[in-house]
């Protein structure tokens, strides 16, 4: 019996208990409350049962017969009291997920020696015990989180010997003790958490075997010792977490030969010496944290070709001389932070720089340039009015000649007028759009952008995105941005795939609140993309930068939100084929000048179609992504609906709302006061009443089910003016 994915409520009926030939029951993803009846499974032969995403409450009935159960799951509710000790008699048990409540207690003796167990989920309960005796050897484990729970004792050597195991995730318990050289034995590992423990001794050498290893985390424990120079072959690693430990030495530059990290956090340890000029080799990576340690010396200059980091934190160490120009190259920095250290000199001439904050570049030997508070020498200002001087000069000259000419050709042409009274002089004509110009002569389009662009020259650069590099170019006195695409690594087809994706989607696309794309070009050589050039920037440069987000009033906001809401809606019921963004983030939403909001990067887009399959690989931005994903890769219109919640609340919040998203999917209460962004003055009459609004249906796009989240065509409705007026009746009243 499949009654999921339904809005069913109330409680589980008792009749199910007559059904004696039950063997599967389904009610996952629902509204049921109450307790799990205890006649459930008296009678009939339960194989599976699946109860998870409710509001259930009470313990499991201890006189359930699960004696036959091989797949048993009812996370996410408020289940508390004991675990199940006959949950695995039978042997044949294969999935055991009870994440996500509040059991307490011990784990079910019958587990040990469950040779069955492919999936188990107990994280984020009160489970307590001695977890190297509690668990067994599992030949056929794929995954297995026990995280945010009580236990104690040392990691067992066990789970080296679990051929299959994907995922260890151990966090945030009390585990104490050595990591087991016999770990290494897992080498189908993908993902390795061991943080917020309080484990000691050196990091095992044996990791090095485990060549499937995508993420690594060591983090918040005792771990002492160097990093082994074998972690560099862990050439798929891409998110490495060491931060809050005891390690010690040089940060091996080997760590250079990992060429997929994205993240990189070495804070809060007790390393030395210069930081590795190998790291500049992570074109990958977005996050380097290397703060709160010893290091000393310059900063390597080959860093600034770090073109896609966002984040840089070199804070608390000794590093000396100035920061190199070449940060300047760092295109996709946003947050910098370089305080603590013995640093002199002027600021590289880059956003990131001149819009920190006081704290981020502070208690350094004597840092100076265009930020508040830093002023630099007299020497050096006096260079600059030298050069401003100059450039006065070189302004005005140009635009004297230009006058001259102007001036020469009035005069011309009145003497013209004179001998030939016949002869009429015409107003100049428009000039016409470039696209209009050229019609469709692409090889002549091709040329003027590569002429433009000096053929792609890094002085036009403004932003580096995950597949491609974009450009401000300037044709015929129109501005355009130019998406050159990443030329394709070894085999890689991933970039080519996204080219065309956007492709597919934005020629189908015409809306006010979607970037527009004017042309296209595929050429062997360079292949790229030509939009609309929008000068108020991306969403999320604008509320990192304190002036403009203060300019990025209340009004502007609720424009913004409702903006995004059209043309989302736009895209899932208005084209001959639903598109599906798939990457609503803060980075890809672009302001004009009149801070309308215009959806942008469909890279990753998604064309729906009715009588195929819509399933694909995994895409989209960490912290943007719906639930749903992380166990299923079917694309749906509700995936973003989700992100579309976490954009309205970040808007709102002037920051991306992570820890209240938490709160919410744990169910626990929030205080909506303190949700809009303290650096505006508090909403008032109507404005405020929207902003509530904008909250509310922000919250119902989060939701954990698909099903219960409204279509972007109802938020739409409901974000109309005449639907606001309506509410803000309702509410007065």
């Amino acid at each position: 019996m499949y009654f999921s994915d339904n809005n069913i409520s109330g409680t589980i009926p008792n009749y199910f208990a007559n059904y004696t030939q039950l063997s599967e029951l389904h009610l996952a993803d629902n509204k049921f409350s109450g307790f799990i009846p205890p006649e459930l499974g008296k009678r009939t032969t339960l194989v599976a049962l699946s109860l998870f995403m409710n509001d259930l409450v009470g313990s499991i009935p201890r006189d359930m017969n699960l004696t036959k159960m091989e797949k048993f799951s009812v996370y996410d509710n408020m289940l508390s009291g004991s675990l199940p000790n006959q949950i695995c008699v039978s042997g044949s048990l294969s999935h055991f997920t009870v994440s996500y409540n509040l059991f307490s207690g011990y784990v079910p003796k019958t587990l040990k020696n469950c040779s069955s167990l492919v999936r188990v989920r107990l994280e984020n309960n009160q489970l307590t015990g001695n977890i190297s005796q509690d668990f067994g050897i599992y030949p056929e484990l794929d995954y297995m989180d026990l995280s945010y729970n009580k236990f104690y004792g040392e990691v067992s050597s066990n789970w080296g010997l679990c051929p299959n195991l994907t995922r260890l995730k151990i966090s945030n318990n009390n585990l104490s003790g050595k990591i087991p050289t016999e770990l290494g034995g897992a080498t189908s590992l993908v993902e390795l958490n061991l943080s917020s423990n309080h484990l000691v001794g050196e990091i095992p050498k044996s990791f090095e075997r485990l060549r499937s290893l995508m993420k690594l985390y060591l983090d918040n424990n005792k771990i002492s010792g160097t990093i082994p120079s074998d972690l560099g072959n862990l050439y798929n690693l891409e998110e490495l977490n060491m931060a809050k430990n005891s390690l010690s030495g040089p940060i091996n530059e080997n760590l250079g030969q990992c060429l997929r990290l994205r993240i990189l956090n070495l804070s809060t340890n007790k390393f030395e010496g210069v930081i590795p000029v190998r790291m500049s080799k992570l074109e990958k990576l977005e996050t380097l944290d290397i703060s709160h340690n010893n290091l000393s010396g310059s900063i390597p200059p080959q860093l600034g070709g770090l073109k896609v980091v966002q984040t840089l934190n070199l804070s608390h160490n000794n590093l000396t001389g100035s920061i190199p120009s070449s940060f300047t190259e760092m295109l996709s920095l946003i947050t910098v932070d370089v305080s603590f250290n013995q640093l002199e000199g002027p600021l590289p001439k880059m956003r990131a720089f001149e819009e920190a904050p006081n704290e981020a570049l502070g208690h350094n030997k004597g840092l100076c340039g265009n930020n508040t508070g830093l002023d630099c020498p007299v020497q050096l200002r006096n260079q600059g009015n030298k050069k401003k001087v100059s450039n006065v000069f070189l302004i005005i000259l140009p635009t004297l000649g230009f006058m001259f000419l102007v001036l020469f050709t009035v005069i011309y042409l009145c003497h013209l007028h004179k001998r030939n009274p016949n002869v009429t002089v015409r107003p100049q004509e428009t000039r016409a759009k470039p696209f209009t110009i050229w019609s469709y002569d692409g090889k002549m389009v091709y040329e003027r952008i590569i002429e433009a662009l000096e053929d792609f020259d890094s002085k036009y650069v403004i932003g580096v995105g995950g597949y491609g590099t974009v450009y401000k170019a300037e044709l015929l006195a129109e501005v355009f941005a130019v998406k050159k695409i990443h030329t394709p690594e070894d085999g890689e087809m991933q970039n080519l795939k996204s080219f065309e994706n956007e492709i597919q989607a934005l020629t189908q696309i015409r809306h006010q609140n979607i970037v527009k794309l004017y042309g296209f070009c595929s050429h062997s050589r360079h292949s790229f993309l030509v939009y609309e050039f929008l000068l108020g920037g991306c969403l999320r440069s604008v509320l990192n930068h304190k002036e403009q987000a203060v300019e990025f009033d209340w009004k502007k906001r609720v424009m913004a939100v409702k903006g995004i809401a059209k043309a989302l809606s736009y895209m899932h019921f208005d084209c001959s084929q639903p598109i599906i963004h798939r990457d609503l983030s803060s980075n890809n939403v672009l302001f004009d000048s009149d801070w309308v909001a215009h959806v942008s990067d469909f890279g990753t887009a998604r064309l729906l179609k009715p009588d195929s399959s819509n399933w694909t690989s995994f895409a989209g931005t960490f912290g943007y992504i719906a639930p749903e994903l992380a166990y299923t890769m079917e694309v749906t219109e509700k995936c973003d609906v989700y992100s579309f919640g976490v954009l309205t609340l970040e808007v709102i919040m002037g920051k991306h709302p992570g820890d209240l998203l938490t709160s919410l999917q744990s169910k626990k209460g929030i205080s909506l006061a303190e949700i809009p962004d303290q650096r505006l003055p508090p909403p008032l009459e109507q404005i405020a009443k929207q902003v509530e609004l904008l909250v509310e249906v922000a919250i119902s796009c989060l939701h954990k089910s698909p099903h219960s989240r409204p279509s972007m065509r109802d938020i739409t409705l409901d974000l109309s003016v005449e639907t606001f007026a309506a509410k803000w009746i309702k509410i007065s009243t």
